[in-house]
């Protein structure tokens, strides 16, 4: 496919982005750009955005912006946007509009696109200078728990997927307490640093972390979930795959005063084999690393800590997840995130945890947290960190269209949140068969 070169696309690293640095030139490409445009236009108009006048939802610098949706659907809009050919102030309650209006940039959803890949398996570890950018705590990327939610917590009967369920004497379904926060309120910028050590002692909570309990952090997260796990006198090893990330982490635990009681190791791959990595943990915890190893890598995910996992000991992860909003257009919003951020990225719905826990496993879901209001705050709170500090990002060398990806990921899945089709669990594991080996 030929490409053109445009001169307000001149000044992006060709090398470093090479889908946003070209408009790709289509096959009747002018009919199709005209087709995308009409398509935006009427998207705009049903989502109630205001595209002329004195306060525009959205402005559009550039008309490539047509040609990328009808080239690549949402993944153009949103390359369009790090290209800078579009630009909005309100960009979540834009994404927000358009998919709740179901836009369909070319007229249909398909996967007719390939999206960039990345051979490097690192369980989607980010820059340590971008989390420190854009979080409350200087070291944490993932979503916090507000003060101010009130948990309720009711015991339901949940279908079991163990093989032979139902049969001879393995139950049909088994008990799970499920707890939902009530929505956080009163929330301001500087309350998220405390939400997001909040969702942590949650989750350590959840793994039974105490004195003396021997802990794995599977992938490393930044520091927090480490940190306060050592404070509770507990050992703790913690696995990355990205060796950029150790000396960081070295650092951060000297400063927290706890580099006695962690140990890193960095390890080949996220998910290691039974050679790269063992042990009998009482505890493991894991960060919002499950949706992003993908549908194959959550198989070999939950193997390798039913294999590390000590009989009776206890698992706890945090995730985003699928609800029953999720559908085709949701699948297309999200491949710009597993174009340029998470390649494996998928978002299991909880019925499905619960599916691969029972089939790959010799463990059970025992607990869900369910915090979806506290994540919507929480990611709208670290765009806004980012958004405040992107002179600094600069200077760090995050060039103009990483950082303009970096508030579409966030405002992306702020809509997603917004309009329902995510959430955002705790879910407690321990194993099945407390007596002797499983």
């Amino acid at each position: 496919m030929a490409e053109a070169r445009l001169r307000h696309l001149e000044p992006i690293d060709v090398e470093e982005w090479p889908g946003v640095a070209s408009v790709p030139n289509l096959a009747f490409s002018g009919a199709r750009a005209r087709q995308a445009e009409y398509r935006f236009a009427k998207a705009c108009s049903n989502a109630g955005l205001v595209l002329l006048g004195d306060d525009p939802d959205l402005i559009i610098d550039h008309e490539e912006l047509f040609s990328r949706l009808a080239a690549s659907g949402w993944l153009g809009l949103a390359e369009s946007y790090m290209a800078g050919e579009w630009r909005s102030d309100k960009l979540a309650d834009v994404l927000t509009a358009l998919l709740g209006t179901g836009f369909k940039p070319r007229g249909k959803l398909s996967s007719a696109f390939t999206l960039p890949g990345h051979a490097v398996d690192t369980g989607g570890a980010l820059p340590n200078e971008l989390i420190r950018l854009s979080s409350g705590d200087g070291m944490s990327a993932f979503g916090g728990i507000f003060a101010s939610g009130v948990p309720t917590t009711l015991r339901t009967a949940v279908k079991s997927y163990v093989p032979g369920a139902g049969k001879n004497r393995e139950p049909a379904s088994h008990f799970v307490d499920i707890t939902k926060i009530s929505e956080p309120v009163a929330v301001e910028r500087e309350d998220l640093g405390e939400a997001q050590r909040r969702a942590a002692s949650y989750l350590l909570d959840c793994a039974k972390v105490k004195a003396g309990s021997h802990v794995l952090e599977f992938p490393s997260s930044g520091g927090a979930l480490a940190i306060l796990a050592a404070r509770r006198q507990a050992t703790v090893d913690s696995l990355t795959a990205d060796p950029a990330q150790v000396a960081s982490l070295e650092e951060t635990f000297v400063l927290a005063g706890v580099e006695e009681d962690i140990h890193i190791e960095v390890i080949p791959q996220a998910i290691p084999t039974q050679r790269e990595w063992g042990g009998a943990y009482d505890s493991i915890v894991s960060m919002e690393k499950l949706e992003v190893v993908g549908k194959h890598g959550s198989k070999r995910f939950i193997k390798a800590i039913d294999r590390m996992l000590a009989t009776g000991g206890n698992v706890a992860f945090q995730s985003l997840v699928a609800t029953d909003q999720w559908g085709p257009v949701s699948t297309e919003a999200i491949s710009m995130l597993k174009a340029y951020i998470w390649p494996a990225l998928h978002y299991p719905t909880v019925d499905e945890v619960h599916q691969l826990v029972d089939r790959e496993s010799s463990l059970r879901v025992v607990k869900e947290t369910h915090f979806n209001g506290h994540y919507l705050k929480s990611i709208q709170l670290q765009r806004e960190v980012f958004e405040g500090q992107i002179r600094e990002a600069a200077a760090d060398g995050f060039d103009a269209v990483y950082r303009r990806m970096w508030v579409f990921h966030y405002a992306l899945i702020e809509a997603l949140l917004r309009l329902g089709c995510l959430g955002a669990v705790q879910f407690a594991l321990t194993t099945r068969n407390r007596r002797g080996r499983r």
